[in-house]
C-alpha cells in the first residue's frame, strides 16, 4: 500500500513504494508562533496545505530570556548538562569553551543517522513546526537567529531529507530532528518548494537565508522531542475523522443494498448505551438512510426479517468506539502540543537548567497504536459488509457476486479478495509497538517509546482502511443499482450517481476492474463524496 491518505506529500514511501507528489504549495494566511499551544488545525495548515510561519513577538522575548539563562552558565565554571558536558552516556565528559561549537556540530552530524526511504514533506514539515513551537516557549535555550531561520525553512517550502528508520521514540525523535537540524547548519540535503532534491547550503542561498553555526546547547535543543510522533498523531486524527465519516457512509449503503432495517439505529435504543461515538455514527446512518424507497420496500408487516447481521446491526457501536478512541487521542495530542519538550530544560525564571525524562514518547506512542486498533477492526466489519453482497445466500436476490452473467462474469468477487488481503495486513500493523523497546546509548537509555513507529504503521493503516471503505461504497453502489426500480435514499443515489460520474461503472459485463477502484479510493481520499452528501442533507457528524 503506497499511496497514503495524506495529501501534500512529497514522496509516499510505505512498504517500500513511492509514489511522486507535487510539492505543497502555500495556500494560506501565516501560522503565527507564540509561547502558547499551537492548535491542530495550525499543524494541518503548515504541514499539509503549505501554510508559511511567523514567530510572535511573544516567541521572540521567551527565546532572549532563555538563552540568556544559557549563555550565564556556558561561562560558569560548574559543568551543566547540554550546555558544557557530552550527551547521554557522554554526559560525564566537561567540554573545554574552545570546543562547544564543535561538540554542536558533532552532535548534529552523528545524530542524523536515518535509513531507508525519505519521509512524507508533509510529516517533516510537521515535525518542524511542532519543535519550533516548543523553541518558541522559552524553555529550550536558543538563540532567537536559530529559531527563525527555522521558521524561514517553512516558510519557503525547505523541506530537510528524513528517513524512515532511526528514531527510537525517546530521547524523541533523535534522528528525523538530527536532518531537520543539520540542514540549518547547510549540510545535509533537502528539498526545495518545487520537490527538487539539492543540497541544502545551495536551497539556502536559493531562498536568501543564511546558515547557522550552532551555539551552547542549540543542538540538543533542536533534537529532542516527540515532534515526528506527534505531527504523525495530529494528521492521523485530521484523516481518521473523514474515513469513520466514510465508514458511516459505507455502511449506510450496505444496509441499504441488503435490504437491512433502520430502525436499530433509532435515538432511544443508542441512549440505553451513552457512548457519545455511538450515538454519532447512529445518527448519521439513520440521516443517510431518511427517504430511502429501498428501505420503505420492506417495512410492511409482511416483512419475515426478523434482525440483520452484525455486520449491520452493530455498525454504530464498532464505528461509535473508534470515534471514542479518536477523541481520547485528540485529548492526548492536545496536551502534548501545550507542553515544551527538551532535556535539559530552561527554567528561565529561576536562573536554571534541569534534567528531565518529558521526551519519553509513552503517551503518544499508546494512542498511536490504539488507533492502529480501531482502524483495523472499521475495516473488518467494512470487509464484512462487503462479503454478504457477493453470496446470493446471503444478499436477499442479488446475482452471485454482482455479476452479469454468473460463471461467464466473476462481477465483484475479486475486489473482496483485495480487502481481505489489506484487513489481514492491518491486523498485523494493530499489533503494538510501544510494548517493544531496545536499550541504547550504552544502557543510559534503556526503555524507549517507538512512538516513531507506531506512527509510521498508523500511516500504513490509514492507507489501508481508505481502500477497504472505498471497495465497500463501490460494492454497495452496484448494488442499489440492481436493486432497480426501487430507489435509493437522495443522500446515497447522489453518491451512487458521483460515482458513476468518475468512471466507476455500474453492473454490466466484466472489464478491468483496477482502475474503478482506485477512482473510488482517489473519491474518499479527496472528501469529494462527503461533500455530494452535504449537498443534499448537510454535514454528517
Amino acid at each position: 500500500m503506497g499511496e497514503s491518505l495524506v495529501r501534500g506529500s512529497r514522496e509516499e514511501c510505505n512498504g517500500g513504494m513511492s509514489t511522486t507528489l507535487p510539492a505543497t504549495t502555500a495556500t494560506t494566511q501565516p501560522v503565527v508562533v507564540g509561547t502558547g499551544p499551537l492548535s491542530a488545525d495550525d499543524v494541518v495548515a503548515v504541514a499539509r496545505h503549505g501554510a508559511p510561519v511567523e514567530l510572535g513577538a511573544d516567541a521572540l522575548a521567551a527565546i532572549d530570556r532563555a538563552r540568556a539563562v544559557v549563555d550565564d552558565l556556558a561561562a560558569a565554571p560548574t559543568p551543566a548538562y547540554g550546555v558544557s558536558t557530552g550527551f547521554g552516556a557522554l554526559a560525564t565528559r566537561h567540554i573545554a569553551p574552545e570546543l562547544r561549537a564543535q561538540l554542536q556540530r558533532s552532535l548534529v552530524r552523528s545524530h542524523a543517522a536515518g535509513s531507508g526511504p525519505e519521509v512524507e514533506r508533509e510529516v517533516v514539515r510537521a515535525l518542524m513546526l511542532l519543535r519550533l513551537s516548543t523553541l518558541a516557549t522559552g524553555h529550550t535555550g536558543v538563540r532567537r537567529e536559530t529559531a527563525q531561520l527555522l521558521a524561514g525553512l517553512l516558510t519557503h517550502g525547505i523541506t530537510p531529507v528524513v528517513r524512515e528508520y532511526g528514531s527510537l521514540g525517546c530521547s524523541g525523535d533523535l534522528a528525523p530532528l538530527a536532518h531537520c537540524a543539520l540542514a540549518l547548519t547547510g549540510e545535509g540535503e533537502v528539498r526545495d518548494a518545487h520537490g527538487t532534491l539539492m543540497p541544502a547550503a545551495e536551497a539556502l542561498t536559493a531562498a536568501h537565508l543564511a546558515p547557522v553555526e550552532l551555539a551552547a546547547k542549540e543542538g540538543l535543543a533542536l533534537i529532542n522531542g516527540t515532534d515526528g510522533m506527534l505531527g504523525m498523531l495530529v494528521l492521523a486524527l485530521e484523516d481518521l475523522r473523514s474515513l469513520l465519516r466514510h465508514a458511516d457512509l459505507a455502511a449506510a449503503m450496505s444496509v441499504e443494498g441488503q435490504l437491512g432495517t433502520d430502525r436499530v439505529f433509532a435515538a432511544e435504543l443508542q441512549a440505553l448505551r451513552p457512548h457519545p461515538g455511538q450515538a454519532a455514527s447512529a445518527a448519521n446512518l439513520v440521516a443517510l438512510l431518511r427517504d430511502s424507497g429501498v428501505v420503505a420496500s420492506h417495512r410492511g408487516p409482511d416483512c419475515n426479517r426478523v434482525q440483520d447481521a452484525y455486520s449491520l446491526r452493530c455498525s454504530p457501536q464498532v464505528h461509535g468506539a473508534a470515534r471514542d478512541t479518536v477523541d481520547h487521542a485528540a485529548m492526548v495530542a492536545a496536551r502534548e502540543l501545550a507542553s515544551a519538550i527538551d532535556n535539559p530544560v530552561v527554567l528561565p525564571d529561576e536562573g536554571r537548567v534541569e534534567s528531565n525524562g518529558n521526551f519519553h514518547g509513552a503517551p503518544v506512542a499508546y494512542v498511536l497504536d490504539f488507533l492502529a486498533i480501531a482502524a483495523a477492526d472499521v475495516a473488518s466489519i467494512s470487509e464484512r459488509r462487503t462479503d454478504r453482497f457477493l453470496d446470493k445466500a446471503r444478499n436477499h436476490g442479488l446475482p452471485p457476486f454482482l455479476a452479469d452473467d454468473p460463471g461467464v462474469d466473476s462481477g465483484l468477487m475479486i475486489a473482496q479478495y483485495t480487502q481481505a488481503a489489506i484487513v489481514s495486513e492491518l491486523k498485523r500493523l494493530a499489533v503494538p509497538a510501544s510494548v517493544d523497546s531496545i536499550p541504547s546509548s550504552a544502557m543510559q537509555e534503556d526503555h524507549v517509546s517507538m512512538g516513531w513507529s507506531a506512527a509510521r504503521k498508523l500511516r500504513r493503516s490509514l492507507d489501508g482502511l481508505t481502500r477497504v471503505v472505498a471497495i465497500e461504497i463501490l460494492t454497495a453502489a452496484r448494488a442499489l443499482d440492481l436493486r432497480a426500480p426501487l430507489q435509493p435514499s437522495p443522500a446515497t443515489g447522489a453518491v451512487v450517481r458521483r460515482l458513476r460520474e468518475a468512471g466507476v461503472s455500474g453492473p454490466g459485463p466484466d472489464h478491468h476492474l483496477s482502475p474503478e477502484i482506485e477512482a473510488a479510493v482517489a473519491l474518499v481520499r479527496s472528501g469529494v463524496l462527503l461533500a455530494t452528501v452535504r449537498d443534499q442533507i448537510g454535514d454528517l457528524s
